[in-house]
């Protein structure tokens, strides 16, 4: 089989004649086997498969017989290197790009034309951008088919191509916005509906892509409310297969014009498409776990690219990938004002400046310093109170009392923690060999006194109920998670990203932990951590410039920039403060990275066929826990399109050899979560 997939190769007797004589020969007319269409014969099929060296088109003869069932867009099975296997038609054409004989399409998965040519384009720029494989892409792009769900759309009119009409007005603008409530009319959500209604007030489509399944269905009922069911598609992997299919070809057809959903509605079929809206745009869940492992965030901004689009990026903190794009002026800033700011923002105390510690010389010792005891009390006359903590669960860490050392067992090095007798036994039990260590001591300083490292949810509730006896407690973990509560007075006990909305807004909210929390290990964690509290913020009432207590914030944490940022509710100075850090030590997102990881052997050999700039220099190899290894490459954004067009060609040389070699190195392109240190 050639270079054509289906084409059969044939002999020559060209070497008898001149070479004069051959180079003037006329080509030979195509080969087309016997009951091939008469109109447009051959289809240029894409193989679904991730295989790096078969991510092009490959001729197929169509039979005349599936002749109206094979159209753009929709799949078919051929045959391949002696098997059957699945592809996507890309198009027909009159003759192939072969002039050996071409192999007939098998047969018909789907006579609808499911992937348009919008997307197809954009899964072809995306893997482009990620080193990857297009039908990779398509595989996150399209859902899995439902075939009883396609029998509804059978007697529809196939959907045209793309028609694109830009109108005047905002629709169009690329822009960053920054929220300052997660409820009421002035939330997030009425923002993403504002955005939206303008859209749709010039005619034009909208994608609004979403962190989760709770905030999909937030947007979803607002938008569906206002705007009308039907004018809506929800595209989430929660929903279910038939209702996502049938979502996704409402879409495609133009049923419905609004797609909202999780990170694959970025890929959406929406007709006319005018508006990209992506919320928290820095949420792990906006990241592809499979190959190519490619970022709702960039796909946004090359579709917005490709459709001349208008982009709105939302969020109650900035992200350093959008505030990069506002430094260099491709997106607007429209964050709020220092005014607007002060108007809608709560009191906020944090128990690590000099006047909290001059009141409270023990806060450092205490799980609920003084400041944030009182705020919890003074909010409760007034509302319900929201307790961010780290974590569910119980206890997850145990520290030594004196020296705050991290406690492990003697054993096997694993983590140790508080059982419920050790009250009585003073024994600790280690979490992965569970064994119980009796008059255990501190391997850094002989202490034999601990205490909780990061208590979780459920004992914080526990805990703060007999603090505040005759109080209801309500614990909302990712496990047992609340949408929303009322307003009664409550204590709100909740782990980051499933804090429960207030209809009003909470009175307080004391945010623990955040020395824990930053005790993680990675680039990104402060950042995250700050995204964490100003979204918990975010759902609390202002301050009352009255002097009444309602409306305070309680952070507990000692990293002065990010409490500082969080008091002067300033997350784009932040952002911009953190970005130029990162660009002085060439660290992303002011520069791009690459992540090779992969057994020893196979990546060292993948690393000497590359042909990189001099100056770029690999880091590594590091060792993985699975016994794997890591390579880092760091280099500029104007070197990128050459270092990972390299990258490519040479996993495809390297999948096309004999043995396969590189097909089971993971390559991942700006894949921020490597940097562990």
């Amino acid at each position: 089989m050639n270079q054509h997939g289906g084409a059969e190769s044939h002999g020559s007797d060209q070497g008898h004649q001149p070479a004069l004589l051959d180079a003037l020969a006329p080509p030979p007319a195509p080969k087309l086997p016997a009951g091939s269409a008469e109109d447009l014969p051959v289809a240029q099929v894409l193989l679904e498969t991730p295989v790096p060296h078969l991510d092009r088109p490959f001729d197929y003869a169509v039979p005349i017989d599936l002749s109206a069932k094979v159209v753009p867009g929709g799949r078919v099975k051929v045959r391949f290197s002696g098997r059957e296997m699945a592809g996507w038609v890309l198009s027909r054409t009159e003759k192939p790009g072969t002039v050996s004989r071409l192999s007939l399409i098998s047969s018909v998965v789907s006579a609808l034309p499911v992937l348009s040519e919008d997307v197809r384009l954009l899964a072809e720029r995306v893997a482009e951008r990620y080193a990857g494989a297009t039908t990779d892409v398509l595989r996150a792009a399209v859902p899995p088919r439902v075939a009883r769900v396609e029998k509804e759309f059978a007697e529809f009119p196939s959907p045209g191509p793309e028609v694109r009409r830009p109108e005047a007005g905002t629709v169009g603008a690329r822009q960053a916005d920054t929220a300052l409530k997660s409820y009421g009319p002035d939330g997030w959500d009425h923002k993403i509906l504002t955005a939206v209604q303008e859209c749709r007030a010039a005619g034009g489509g909208a994608v609004v892509v979403l962190p989760d399944q709770r905030d999909t269905d937030r947007v979803a009922e607002l938008l569906e409310r206002e705007l009308g069911t039907d004018e809506v598609a929800r595209l989430t992997s929660d929903m279910g297969p038939t209702p996502r299919y049938r979502s996704y070809l409402r879409l495609r057809y133009g049923q419905a014009s609004i797609a909202v959903g999780t990170r694959s509605a970025v890929f959406a079929p929406v007709q006319n498409l005018r508006l990209i809206v992506m919320l928290d745009d820095d949420a792990s869940t906006h990241a592809e776990p499979r190959a190519p492992y490619h970022h709702a965030r960039e796909v946004a901004l090359l579709r917005s690219v490709q459709s001349d689009a208008g982009i709105l990026f939302l969020s109650t903190h900035r992200s350093l990938e959008v505030q990069r794009l506002v430094e260099r002026g491709w997106l607007e800033d429209r964050s709020a004002t220092r005014e607007a700011r002060r108007a809608a923002s709560p009191l906020m105390v944090s128990t690590a400046d000099s006047y909290q510690q001059e009141r409270d010389p023990a806060f450092r010792q205490a799980r609920l310093p003084a400041a944030a005891y009182r705020a919890a009390r003074e909010g409760l006359r007034h509302g319900p109170v929201l307790v961010q903590v780290g974590r569910s669960g119980f206890v997850p860490a145990v520290l030594c009392e004196r020296c705050r050392t991290r406690q492990t067992c003697p054993d096997c090095h694993g983590p140790l923690a508080l059982p419920a007798h050790h009250g009585q036994t003073r024994a600790l039990r280690c979490r992965w060999c569970g064994l119980h260590h009796r008059q255990h001591r501190c391997a850094e300083c002989g202490h034999t006194v601990f205490r909780a490292g990061a208590r979780g949810a459920d004992r914080t509730a526990q805990e703060l109920g007999r603090a505040f006896p005759n109080t209801t407690v309500i614990s909302s973990t990712a496990d047992h998670p609340v949408t929303d509560v009322g307003d009664q007075p409550a204590l709100v006990v909740s782990t980051p990203g499933v804090e429960p909305t207030a209809v009003s807004g909470y009175a307080a909210a004391l945010l623990l932990d955040g020395d824990a929390q930053l005790n993680r290990e990675g680039l990104d964690v402060p950042r995250q951590v700050l995204a964490r509290w100003f979204r918990a913020a975010s759902l609390v009432r202002p301050h009352g410039r009255d002097g009444s207590s309602s409306g305070t914030v309680v952070v507990t944490a000692d990293h002065e920039e990010l409490t500082a940022a969080l008091v002067r509710w300033d997350p784009v100075g932040y952002a911009r403060k953190e970005l130029y850090s990162r660009l002085e030590l060439s660290l992303p997102p002011a520069v791009r990275m690459l992540s090779l990881t992969g057994a020893a052997t196979e990546a060292e050999t993948f690393l000497q066929r590359l042909n990189l700039p001099k100056n770029l220099e690999w880091i590594g190899p590091a060792p993985m826990e699975d016994g794997r290894h890591r390579w880092l490459l760091f280099f500029s954004y104007a070197q990128a399109a050459d270092v990972v067009a390299e990258i490519r060609r040479v996993r495809r040389t390297a999948s096309a050899g004999p043995s396969g070699e590189g097909r089971a190195l993971r390559i991942a392109v700006d894949d921020v979560a490597s940097l562990q240190f």
